[in-house]
Order: C-alpha cells, then structure tokens, then sequence
C-alpha cells in the first residue's frame, strides 16, 4: 500500500529555490525545494536566528563535528529531516 503522501502536496513545495547565503564572509547560493527552505525558517524561528545566521551554524557545526563539507544543500536536507524527526519524538514523549 501507498503512503499516498504525494497526492496532498501542492506542487510549490517541490518547486527548487536558489538563495544567496553569506557564509564565513563568503557568499555561496544554495538550490533547495521550497518544502525545505519552509523547515528552515521554521527552525531558525525556535532557535531565535535568521535564516543565514542558522545556514553558517549549521555549516560550522557540520565543519567542526566533520571536518569536511562537500554538499552543504544535501547537508542542510539532512539536518530539515533530523528536525523533523526529533520534533516528532519530542510530542510522542509529551503524550
């Protein structure tokens, strides 16, 4: 059986999205689907940063726990995932 999960989304959360992020004084563009730029704004808003500010957290962290960053967009869908995932943990402890 289907999850069906696809056939309750609007197209415009598939839709990629470039965006100039500054990032250690350098700017790069990220390409991501728009469903993942919605989760990061979301995470920035709990975490009290902007959207840039928490990219070039993320990126550091990610430097510092790795010491490599080869694909900050993969990177960043991750960390959308991991989010999700432990918000969901989160209300399973609550109930």
């Amino acid at each position: 059986m289907m999850c069906r999960v696809l056939t309750h989304q609007g197209q415009g959360r598939f839709t990629k999205i470039s965006r100039s992020v500054r990032i250690g004084g350098h700017s790069t563009s990220i390409r991501l689907e728009s469903a993942f730029w919605n989760a990061l704004e979301d995470m920035a808003a709990m975490e009290g940063l902007s959207m840039p500010k928490l990219v070039g957290e993320l990126y550091r962290e990610a430097l510092e726990q790795h010491d490599d960053m080869s694909n900050l967009a993969s990177m960043l869908r991750t960390v959308c995932l991991l989010y999700q995932q432990e918000r969901v943990e989160a209300s399973r402890q609550r109930a």
